[in-house]
């Protein structure tokens, strides 16, 4: 874990930054929402000082000294723990190897012990232990009915290490029909299912003639494959082949020249793979402060202003730009630009605390681009009471507005909210193109909320070029037109505010579907729980409405063990079960219940 050494008073009201000074505070600031305000605030954020924010790094707790000792000028009370404006939980950060990874073959009697980092390493995502066994060669690991092509046909794969070649028949070609089936994830994955006890994987000379071991990295999840998985170079697995007057490089091609399998169990040969691999564990945290309320009869009700403040750091596994190894992904936009607006409209609101009616949380999430991880871990914690919240905005990417287009999600989570934001869009300041969305789950901290059942309103600029890049830089934030889309922001609070009733909640009937980057042919409607990443199985924030998963009485907390014949243990398994169907198809789910395990029939929907 890095290490920010921060002190908090007492009261939580004395904030040190850094130890020796406190976060560089505007000189020049006012308590409107101005495009100079926004600017200052993002160029700190998104300075190279801060790293790229992520979550859990020392760059990413300054942040949050910054936003709390703003919080504290504009005279917000602190509404973290223990009187603080900070709201700590754990974060798996990425994954280290451990000091015990151990390769051995008997082959025909001869011992043959490997080297740890040049004859092999662990895999990522392998579950740790002592795996041992027999060795068989599964070719490419890959059993695709549509294609009519099975490495695993004829071959009794249980109890053993199974030894398989990365990529597919036609190589690492992005638009080969094999791609979907070539993750290895999902080839781990179905060897487990077929009772493997480790899979090896080679890369063939095909693919890398130098013969590199894989690098080792995190792929963004800290889901385990449930095996031991390896990677070995292609000296290693000749050695294993040697004695079947084999060679990899010849299977290699034999497989690709059909393509057609050439799997076979390796005579006297076994294996045993001890895998350690660590989790990299830090702490990460929200900011959060409040302002309470005047009237007497509304002062309990809540108002939620959101924004999530990390970023990627130096890319990882997230960032889209694969020659940006090592660079800070400063993420300007994503999401500097909305933790710029969260602050605006703190200081605004701030400022006139004498006419508010409701209170107002401001909150600062940490970990969304981990999953929505730091909204997740504030409901969950219950730091604030949620249960009479009427409102939740949350701000995510405002900054590179394009043609006058505004994105909204949440119209249909409250009666009122369309006609509402048609009503401001008229007024003179504003006048945006909307592009309005009814439903409150998506992408981002609001669906957290929605799920808990609030209304939402979410507000979005789009995609661009410098998105999840390190080019998504300070100067190429529109801040002016940021600033009308915060004080649209502001507008729609200060209506909610003044209503003298509650709004309703509405649950949205998802209409959309939308054709995801797998190319999944059919629907489910589930909403997995990214928060929980110590659950086996596939743990559900919630179901869409009228959705198959709502038809059949699937419901938030459920934890998903079985779909169809697969095995899920993690949100992969559960990723490669769904792209195994057809809509129409009638699958059996099998979900735990809190300890009662309950079994549902599925009839699949098309994805549209």
């Amino acid at each position: 874990m890095r290490k920010l050494i921060y002190l908090l008073g007492l009261l939580g009201v004395t904030l040190l930054w850094s130890c020796t000074q406190e976060p560089p505070s505007n000189p020049n600031s006012t308590t409107d929402i101005t495009s100079a305000d926004i600017q200052y605030h993002i160029n700190y954020l998104a300075s190279d000082e801060l790293e790229g924010r992520e979550a859990g790094s020392k760059g990413a707790q300054e942040a949050s000294a910054y936003i709390a000792n703003e919080f504290k000028h504009y005279g917000l009370q602190p509404a973290g723990e223990n009187g603080s404006y900070f709201h700590e939980f754990e974060v798996i950060a990425g994954v280290n190897k451990g000091q015990n990874n151990k390769l051995t073959f008997d082959i025909g009697g001869e011992q043959v012990v490997c080297e740890a980092d040049s004859d092999f390493s662990p895999v990522s995502f392998s579950e740790n232990g002592t795996f041992t066994g027999g060795v068989v060669f599964a070719g490419y690991g890959i059993e695709a009915d549509d294609l009519k092509y099975n490495d695993y046909d004829g071959l009794d794969v249980k109890d053993k290490i199974v030894l398989l070649l990365r990529y597919s028949p036609e190589g690492d070609n992005p638009h080969s029909d094999f791609n979907s089936y070539s993750a290895l994830r999902r080839k781990a994955s179905l060897a487990r299912d077929k009772g493997a006890a480790a899979v090896i994987i080679v890369t063939g000379p095909n693919n890398d003639p130098e013969d590199a071991l894989m690098t080792f990295k995190y792929d963004g999840t800290a889901a385990r494959a449930g095996v031991g998985v390896a990677n070995i170079t292609g000296e290693v697995a000749d050695k294993l082949l040697a004695s079947s007057g084999k060679t990899i490089e010849a299977l290699q091609k034999q497989i690709d020249d059909g393509p057609a399998p050439a799997s076979f169990a390796l005579e006297n040969v076994s294996a045993s793979l001890e895998a350690d691999v660590r989790d990299d564990r830090r702490t990460a945290r929200n900011v959060a402060a409040i302002l309470h309320g005047n009237d007497p009869s509304l002062k309990e009700e809540l108002i939620i202003l959101g924004a999530h403040f990390d970023h990627l750091g130096y890319g990882g596994s997230s960032s889209l730009d694969r020659e940006a190894t090592g660079q800070i992904h400063n993420g300007a936009d994503d999401n500097a630009s909305g933790s710029a607006g969260l602050l605006e409209l703190a200081q605004k609101i701030a400022a006139e605390k004498d006419q508010v009616k409701r209170s107002y949380l401001f909150l600062a999430f940490s970990a969304e681009e981990m999953g929505l991880l730091g909204s997740s871990a504030y409901v969950k914690d219950k730091v604030t009471p949620m249960d009479q919240a009427v409102l939740m905005i949350n701000m995510d990417m405002i900054g590179r507005m394009k043609e006058n287009q505004l994105i909204l999600y949440g119209l249909g989570t409250s009666p009122g909210w369309e006609k509402l934001v048609d009503d401001l869009n008229a007024e003179s300041d504003f006048g945006f193109e909307l592009k309005k969305n009814k439903d409150g789950t998506g992408p981002s901290d609001h669906s957290t909320f929605y799920q808990a059942e609030m209304p939402v309103l979410a507000l979005f600029t789009g995609i661009h070029s410098d998105y999840h890049k390190p080019s998504d830089d300070a100067d190429k934030i529109n801040v002016d037109d940021e600033a009308r889309i915060v004080k649209f922001a502001y507008a729609f609070a200060k209506n909610v505010d003044e209503l003298t009733e509650r709004p309703q909640f509405t649950k949205v009937e998802s209409t959309e579907r939308r054709q995801s980057r797998g190319a999944f042919r059919v629907y489910v409607g589930t909403i997995p729980d990214y928060a929980e990443t110590d659950v086996e199985g596939l743990k559900l924030s919630g179901v869409s409405s009228g959705s198959p998963a709502e038809k059949i009485g699937l419901q938030a907390g459920d934890v998903i063990i079985k779909f169809g014949p697969r095995e899920v243990k993690n949100i992969y398994d559960y990723t490669y079960a769904l792209q195994d169907f057809k809509p129409g198809d009638e699958i059996e789910i099998v979900a735990m219940r809190g300890a009662e395990k309950l079994n549902f029939m599925m009839t699949l929907e098309a994805r549209r």
